[in-house]
């Protein structure tokens, strides 16, 4: 999702509130009994606002992906082919215990269309133009997904109706196939389906590359309200497709936490949504909650372990009003706000390589929404099981 921030100002006193912060607070450590005791902070980076690499604007990083068997990160960009045709990048990230040692691209590549060419923007075809925001690496077809969130413009003189989609892609870029949507993922004009620019922001590869699930970041209009600074019971929908036949198999309701501060003004842009999700096995996921309100220019990010097991599968089921469901269950793994850091609009997370004492790494993204006073931000903590 793009995220349009405003009141800069308050970006300049909220630094001046961080130089005070104290660096020590590093470790959020509430045991928990998922296997994910805690995660411990071990550093950040930022990438340069808008970096150049091999004749393309650098920006909008919204997925991040890390292929083990040879050391490569896939970080996928939102630009919806304005700056630069829509594309992926590779890179290689090294670190420490210590934090991160350094950060490089070593490639980018178009995202293509079946017929081979790449993307048009909106004022070219605004019908065919993406809004790509995940990507997943298959380690054994050595294939990428990615998803687009597509477009709803409804105007009296012009709507446009572009469904949203998760594409199967080689290496390099090039299209293979596609996922087929249930049809409560289909576009409409009427308040039905997906909300505009809130749609399929996370995907995760399962059970062996076997199963992949997929997040729409808001509620359906069906499902009821956007997420609200008071419980409302806001429900978004996690699928679960199989990869081989690419078809969706179950849905799932996910409740989001409310919005975590007020507008300012009260009447400014406010949401809390899913960015990405990542499977950490045996039907469990990490969630990550995105939240963000005008007059504020930090987000608010929380870590959930979300349980798939023993839920109602919602595919043929509208969730507003209901109560005739079990929702996931999910619990508090870390809360950002408390690591006394500036965190910005956090929009994907990837296992990493495993420390030198065996524990697992967590790298997280952040999408700089192609501005100055945002910044695209890697974090990288330590998994302590």
């Amino acid at each position: 999702m793009h995220l349009y921030k405003l009141n800069p100002l308050l970006f300049f006193g909220f630094c001046l509130l961080l130089a005070s912060c104290d660096p020590s607070k590093k470790a959020i450590l509430t045991p928990k009994p998922d296997g994910f005791a805690s995660l411990h902070f071990l550093g950040e980076q930022s990438i340069p606002y808008n970096l150049l690499y091999n004749n393309t604007t650098v920006g909008g990083l919204s997925g991040i992906d890390y292929d083990s068997a040879h050391g490569t990160y896939y970080l996928i960009s939102d630009d919806r082919s304005a700056l630069n045709p829509a594309r992926f990048y590779t890179a290689r990230i090294s670190f420490t215990q210590n934090g991160i040692d350094s950060f490089y691209f070593t490639d980018v590549h178009n995202l293509l269309q079946s017929n081979g060419n790449v993307y048009p923007n909106n004022k070219q075809d605004p019908y065919h133009t993406p809004d790509p925001e995940a990507i997943r690496y298959n380690a054994i077809s050595n294939q990428l997904v990615w998803s687009s969130e597509g477009e709803r413009i409804v105007r009296d003189k012009d709507t446009v109706l572009e469904n949203p989609s998760v594409i199967m892609i080689a290496a390099d870029g090039k299209y293979i196939d596609s996922f087929r949507l249930p049809a409560n993922l289909v576009m409409q004009s009427i308040e039905k389906g997906p909300r505009q620019n809130g749609v399929l922001e996370g995907l995760t590869f399962a059970d062996n590359y076997s199963t992949l699930f997929v997040n729409v970041e808001e509620p359906l209009y069906e499902d009821g309200p956007r997420a609200d600074v008071v419980d409302n019971n806001a429900y978004i929908r996690i699928l679960k497709f199989d990869v081989a036949t690419k078809t969706n198999t179950a849905q799932y309701a996910y409740k989001l936490d409310p919005v975590a501060y007020p507008a300012n003004p009260s009447t400014g842009f406010k949401i809390n949504g899913v960015p990405d999700i990542l499977s950490i096995g045996n039907n469990k996921l990490l969630v990550i909650e995105r939240s963000f309100s005008t007059g504020r220019l930090p987000s608010t990010i929380k870590v959930f372990i979300a349980d798939l097991n023993a839920v109602t599968d919602v595919t043929n089921m509208p969730l507003m009003n209901s109560t005739q469901f079990l929702p996931v269950t999910k619990k508090l793994l870390l809360n950002m706000d408390n690591l006394g850091i500036y965190i910005d609009n956090i929009e994907g997370v990837t296992f990493g390589p495993t420390l030198p004492n065996g524990h697992k790494t967590l790298l997280f993204i952040a999408d700089n929404n192609f501005t100055q006073i945002e910044k695209t931000q890697l974090l990288l903590f330590e998994v302590i099981e």
